[in-house]
């Protein structure tokens, strides 16, 4: 699913079910020695799939180690983003010389916990979210979002970007069935200077889409 909101010369992979046989790039394993079957499952997973996505690209599949804040440490000129939730992995990857960062992200298609959506929104957003009228969770809708543009930020500037920092507008296209798709603009509120030496940051635009009980947003930022 995930490549229908993805440019083409992104590659990615998915898996909504999990192998029982797969298993760690040994160069990987130490990494998740202590690390509980849940997060092992998730972090081989996803590993699994930016492999796949190496492959695609025709470059090796390397092991993918874990930099500053755990962020996926990819080959050189490789940019990209790993995500996982129940029932999904997936990963998204790119030549540099093509896009400076990419960032995806899947959620569950359910509502925010009680008390969650005014600790990762602005008042903007969450008087858009009241005054759209959908059966969409739009609220987990604006929280994928804002991951996505963290996972696109972060590698190209190496500093936290908090849910208050960016105002993210949405255009909105939903289907009779339940399932829905649209754009995000991600507007950057703090300075976007980055490590790359390129135009400093000022907002992401992405893609999202719902369907099969997932949220699913991505940003290739070129």
């Amino acid at each position: 699913m995930i490549e229908n909101i993805l440019p083409s010369d992104v590659a990615s992979a998915e898996l909504l079910a999990y192998p029982e046989d797969l298993k760690p790039h040994p160069a990987e394993e130490h990494l998740i020695a202590k690390s509980v079957e849940k997060r092992r499952r998730d972090f081989i997973g996803a590993r699994h799939c930016a492999r796949l996505a190496l492959e695609q690209l025709g470059e090796p599949p390397v092991a993918i180690g874990k930099g500053e804040r755990g962020a996926p440490v990819f080959p050189r000129g490789i940019v990209g983003s790993l995500t996982h939730c129940d029932g999904y992995r997936a990963a998204a990857l790119a030549h540099k010389m093509r896009f400076r960062s990419v960032g995806i992200d899947a959620e569950p298609h359910g509502a925010l916990p009680d008390g969650v959506l005014d600790s990762v929104s602005l008042a903007a957003e969450r008087d858009w979210l009241r005054d759209t009228d959908s059966r969409l969770h739009l609220d987990r809708l604006l929280f994928c979002a804002k991951e996505a543009t963290y996972k696109a930020w972060f590698p190209l500037t190496t500093r936290w970007l908090g849910f208050e920092e960016a105002h993210i507008t949405f255009t909105v296209e939903e289907n009779a069935d339940g399932t829905g798709s649209g754009t995000f603009h991600s507007q950057l509120l703090v300075p976007g200077q980055t490590n790359d030496g390129e135009v400093p940051l000022t907002a992401f635009d992405g893609r999202w889409m719902i369907a099969d009980g997932l949220i699913l947003t991505a940003i290739a930022h070129g």
